[in-house]
């Protein structure tokens, strides 16, 4: 194998590392987790007034649970 298909070969390499690396599907997972966390522990600690407000629905509750669901997807997608 001559330099240049070696070299050719390196760039290759390297470059599907910072690919995988800096995957869109592990960016948007990893903050649709974080969210997520963030949201269902707002829909845990709710008042009565906020359950009032949306009309008995805990929607953080739900919300921070798709989130985390979502979240999860993307990245077992990986």
């Amino acid at each position: 194998m001559s330099d240049y298909q070696h070299e050719v070969k390196e760039l290759e390499r390297t470059s599907a590392t910072a690919a995988r690396l800096f995957d869109v599907r592990r960016i948007i997972g990893g903050l649709f987790v974080v969210y997520g966390v963030i949201v269902t522990i707002a829909g845990l600690t709710a008042s009565d007034a906020d359950l009032k407000k949306a009309e008995g629905i805990n929607i953080n509750l739900w919300t921070g649970l798709g989130m985390l669901a979502l979240g999860l997807f993307f990245l077992g997608w990986l």
